[in-house]
């Protein structure tokens, strides 16, 4: 199946702590990090999730958010360090690739915010994704 999300990571499942409806799924991607996805009980039981299940995290690009400085006092979890590799902006918005370990993510951030940043390849950033805005999928 072809998707649209360009943000995917390979990883393994460290662990799963279900809830009522809800459960956090721990995954090290394969550059090393950890993320933590929050998804359905229902998509955990679907997909088969379980410690050492290898899954692709999947992140929309307008769901990934940019720092360019020390990220304290947030409850974003998902911290990812990387370097910009590329930006391009168009009239609004702006495309900014990230090279982080055993990968590269995308985020799509308005025009003014890159600016603001001084975004430009080579800048140090840490791309910051909610829990709630990242998909798992089994492997193939």
């Amino acid at each position: 199946m072809s998707l649209s999300i360009r943000n995917q990571i390979s990883g393994t499942v460290l662990s799963v702590t279900p809830g009522e409806v809800m459960a956090t799924v721990r995954v090290r991607l394969d550059g090393g990090q950890e993320i933590t996805a929050a998804i359905t009980l229902e998509a955990v039981k679907e997909l088969g999730l379980a410690e050492g299940t290898a899954v692709r995290t999947l992140i929309k690009s307008t769901e990934v958010a940019l720092a360019t400085g020390a990220v304290d006092g947030l409850s974003i979890r998902n911290r990812l360090p990387g370097t910009v590799t590329d930006v391009t902006t168009g009239g609004a918005m702006a495309g900014v690739k990230v090279a982080v370990a055993g990968g590269e993510l995308t985020a799509a951030i308005t025009r003014d915010a890159a600016e603001d940043l001084g975004l430009a390849a080579g800048a140090e950033v840490t791309a910051l994704v909610k829990s709630t805005e990242i998909a798992l999928a089994a492997a193939l």
